[in-house]
């Protein structure tokens, strides 16, 4: 039987007690991953930013777990305003720039406090 891994990275963390992600065999997914900047652990001012911070541990929660983002098979994302997705889409085709390869992505709107303008998760299958 193949053990469950916890996956975790420096400069971003829950404040519960979850890893960042979790792997059994060459499945991984993750917890929620947000725009906190990784030097100071407080969420980016703009949107903008927290999409570049988001992005970036979404890359590094994936590669501590030992694939890289061609293993990334679905995102879910959520947006404080579902309409406002510019910058998302920006820091999307920058990760995943052929059309042909990207992951299933869905967005939906984000509910609740804590002042997070976008969130998301996402599954792996790691070569």
């Amino acid at each position: 039987m193949t053990k469950r891994q916890s996956i975790y990275i420096g400069g971003f963390s829950h404040k519960n007690p979850i890893p960042n992600g979790c792997r059994i065999g060459n499945l991984m997914v993750t917890g929620v991953i947000n725009g906190t900047d990784p030097a100071t652990g407080k969420l980016a001012p703009t949107l903008e930013a927290q999409c570049a911070y988001m992005f970036q541990h979404v890359r590094e929660i994936v590669e501590a777990g030992g694939g890289t983002i061609d293993d990334i098979i679905k995102m879910t994302v959520w947006l404080a305003d579902p309409s406002n997705r510019d910058a998302l889409n920006q820091e999307w085709v920058q990760m995943f720039p052929d059309q042909d390869t990207r992951p299933a992505r869905h967005t939906l709107p984000r509910v609740g406090s804590g002042g997070a303008l976008v969130q998301c998760d996402f599954m792996a299958v790691v070569s």
